[in-house]
């Protein structure tokens, strides 16, 4: 063997050991492309919830500094819709939710850092929205799905609304009776996840988001096989949310049709018995995970953040 070519294997090898044992010791495992070259950290797309932007210091921006702390070298899409943040913001309360997924499709296809896949990150309604991406948009590939705060299976209240409030119970009233119209659900986003479950048929006949994903009309072997290509959906839920109605949305379960005071749990449901989505199967799997902490939506520390979902899914 020539001399420069076993010296560039010995390095080579060498090389390799000391990955493998950073690997091991330290969780911070980079990836080898096929040139051979080693790739940066898998990267992370984000998307905010409602009333929130991209790039706001106190919220996503925190969160976007802590994951570059930990994760030295990883680059982050945080989804914007709008060209600056004030449209952002505007986008997550007004629009058709549908043609914000799609646009937000277009531009992960796009991106040509993330064509090897990437880790999401959703809070809040951008969870159901990241999980839409998903099921619809396969390439590039999302390989771990985090729903923090997310409402999967829709929510039927008013946030932080009392039932002896005049006000909220008036609101109340209104999107009962005015929630599915057409140009409601075209131009309200929290709309398109409004799910009424005294008005069961209604809702899957006239909501143009929440039951497409979930398949609750006509199922779509494509959105199945999709979201079971996730390595995990990880679904956390916080215990004392006031944001949510009701709270076990955020692990897929509701009411029981018909009734707003039982809830039954994703287990008991239609959409995991007849197993619409896959969830059963991930769950089997092992690649469906549920995570609870006490505290109000999207209540939690750095630490908390940085021990259970940073390091146990995203490093």
């Amino acid at each position: 063997m020539n001399r420069n070519v076993e010296k560039w294997t010995i390095n080579r090898a060498c090389i390799f050991i000391v990955l493998i044992f950073l690997c091991a010791n330290t969780g911070r495992c980079l990836r080898e492309g096929e040139d051979g070259k080693i790739d940066s950290p898998v990267p992370i797309v984000l998307w905010h919830g409602m009333g929130d932007s991209c790039c706001f210091s106190f919220s996503l921006g925190k969160i976007q500094e802590i994951l570059q702390n930990e994760i030295p070298g990883v680059y982050i899409n945080s989804i914007r819709i709008g060209d600056n943040v004030i449209e952002d913001v505007e986008n997550s309360y007004f629009g058709n939710i549908n043609e914000q997924i799609q646009r937000v499709c277009e531009q992960l296809s796009q991106d040509t850092r993330l064509q090897n896949g990437y880790n999401a990150v959703g809070f809040s309604q951008g969870a159901q929205f990241l999980r839409a991406v998903a099921q619809r948009c396969p390439d590039p590939p999302m390989l771990n799905l985090i729903s923090l705060g997310g409402q999967h299976q829709g929510v039927f209240g008013i946030p932080k609304c009392s039932d002896t409030s005049r006000l909220c119970n008036y609101m109340r009233r209104m999107l009962h009776l005015g929630a599915y119209l057409w140009y409601i659900q075209e131009s309200l986003v929290q709309a398109a996840y409004w799910h009424d479950p005294l008005k069961e048929d209604e809702y899957r006949k006239k909501n143009i988001f929440l039951a497409d994903i979930n398949n609750e009309n006509t199922i779509s072997a494509e959105y199945k096989d999709n979201l079971q290509k996730l390595r995990t959906l990880v679904l956390v839920k916080f215990e004392n949310d006031t944001m949510v109605e009701p709270t076990e949305s955020e692990w897929f379960g509701f009411y029981k049709p018909g009734q707003t005071k039982e809830i039954q749990k994703l287990q008991q449901s239609e959409l995991y018995q007849q197993d619409w989505l896959g969830l059963r199967a991930m769950e089997v799997a092992g690649k469906l995970h549920y995570l609870s902490l006490p505290g109000d939506h999207l209540q939690f520390t750095a630490t908390w953040f940085v021990e259970n979902i940073i390091k146990k899914y995203l490093v």
